[in-house]
C-alpha cells in the first residue's frame, strides 16, 4: 500500500489539477444546461466530463509508468502512460460524437430560446478563467520539462515550439485544455450572437465544432501515444548523446545507437568502436565515464554500453558534420 501512495504522489500533477478543475467545471455547465437546456451548455458539459475523466486515467497512468523494473519487466512501465492515454482518448472520441450528433439535432431543429442567457453565461465566464488557468499552468510545464522557465503571460505561446518534447501526459493536458478554454469562448460568443439575432441554430453549430475539436485531439493524442507504445525514437536526444560519446578520445566510431522513448524516460544502447589494443580495465574506466556522463542527460534512466574493435568505416557522420560546419564559420 506504502508503494502505490509512493507512486501515486509522483504523478504528473497537471493531469491532476485539470482532472479535478474540469470535474467541477462539468457538474456546473451540467445545472447549467438543466436550468436552461442551451445545447452549447450541453457540448461544453460534455466537453469537460470528458476531459476530467481522461486526465484523471492519465494521472494515475503517469504515477503507475514510474513503477521500477522488475525480473519480470525489465525495461520498467514507462509505457504505462502511452497506454492509458490510448484508453483515455476512447471516452472523449465517445463524447466528441454525441456531442457532434446533439449539435446537429439543435442545428436542423433550432429552439427558439434556451432561456437562462445569465445562468449561461456567467458558467462559461468560470470556465473561461478555470481552463486557462490550467491551460497557462500545463504550459508552464512544458517549458519546465523542456529546461526553458517562462512564468510570465507569454508562457501558452512559448511552449508551442516545444511541445513535441513535453511529457505525454502534460501534452495530453496542454492540448485538451485549450480546446477547453476555445470552446468555452465559442460558446459564450454563441450564446450572445443568438440572443440579439435570434438565430438559435448558430448554438448547434458551435457545438458541432466544439466536438469536431475534441476529435481533433483524440487523432493527435492516439498517434502520438501510438508511436511510444510501439517504441519511438528520440532522435534529438539521439543525436546529442552520440555527439557526446563522440567527444571521448578513445571512441572512434559508433556502430550502433539507439534512444528509446519509454514513457517519460529514455532507454539507451550503444555500441561504440575503439582501439582494440588498449586494455580491458582501462575500457572499463572509460565505460563507467561515458555512462555516468549519459546517464546525467535529461530523462535517461537506463544505458547499456558495449565496445567493439574499429574496423576503419565510419558510422557516425553527425559529430562530423557539426565539427565541419563549426569549422566554416
Amino acid at each position: 500500500m506504502g508503494e502505490i501512495f509512493k507512486l501515486i504522489k509522483g504523478g504528473n500533477k497537471p493531469s491532476l489539477i485539470a482532472a479535478l478543475v474540469n470535474l467541477f467545471l462539468g457538474i456546473i455547465k451540467g445545472v447549467a444546461y438543466f436550468f436552461t437546456g442551451n445545447v452549447a451548455m450541453f457540448a461544453e458539459m460534455m466537453h469537460s466530463l470528458g476531459d476530467a475523466a481522461n486526465q484523471f486515467f492519465v494521472f494515475i497512468g503517469s504515477a503507475l509508468s514510474k513503477k521500477a523494473p522488475t525480473a519480470k519487466f525489465p525495461n520498467g512501465f514507462g509505457r504505462v502512460v502511452n497506454l492509458v492515454c490510448l484508453g483515455a482518448v476512447l471516452i472523449v472520441a465517445i463524447l466528441s460524437y454525441e456531442t457532434i450528433k446533439e449539435g446537429w439535432h439543435h442545428f436542423i431543429h433550432p429552439t427558439e430560446d434556451s432561456g437562462g442567457v445569465l445562468i449561461a453565461l456567467g458558467v462559461l465566464s468560470i470556465g473561461i478563467i478555470l481552463e486557462g488557468t490550467v491551460l497557462h499552468k500545463a504550459a508552464q510545464e512544458v517549458l519546465h520539462e523542456v529546461g526553458v522557465e517562462n512564468k510570465g503571460f507569454l508562457a501558452v505561446p512559448k511552449s508551442v515550439a516545444y511541445l513535441n518534447r513535453a511529457k505525454p501526459a502534460t501534452k495530453l493536458v496542454w492540448m485538451e485544455d485549450l480546446v477547453a478554454t476555445s470552446g468555452n469562448i465559442l460558446a459564450f460568443l454563441a450564446i450572445v450572437i443568438a440572443y440579439f439575432t435570434g438565430w438559435s441554430a448558430l448554438e448547434g453549430l458551435v457545438s458541432m465544432i466544439i466536438g469536431i475539436m475534441m476529435f481533433y485531439v483524440v487523432g493527435r493524442v492516439f498517434l502520438d501515444n501510438a508511436r511510444g507504445v510501439i517504441g519511438e525514437t528520440d532522435e534529438e536526444m539521439q543525436i546529442h548523446i552520440g555527439n557526446l560519446v563522440m567527444e571521448d578520445p578513445h571512441v572512434t566510431d559508433i556502430r550502433r545507437l539507439e534512444v528509446i522513448k519509454e514513457g517519460e524516460f529514455l532507454h539507451v544502447t550503444v555500441v561504440a568502436e575503439t582501439d582494440p589494443n588498449l586494455s580491458l580495465a582501462f575500457l572499463d574506466d572509460v565505460r563507467d565515464h561515458l555512462v555516468e556522463m549519459i546517464m546525467s542527460q535529461k530523462g535517461v534512466t537506463k544505458v547499456s554500453l558495449l565496445f567493439d574493435e574499429e574496423d576503419e568505416v565510419t558510422n557516425w557522420e553527425h559529430h562530423l558534420a557539426e565539427k565541419k560546419q563549426d569549422s566554416n564559420e
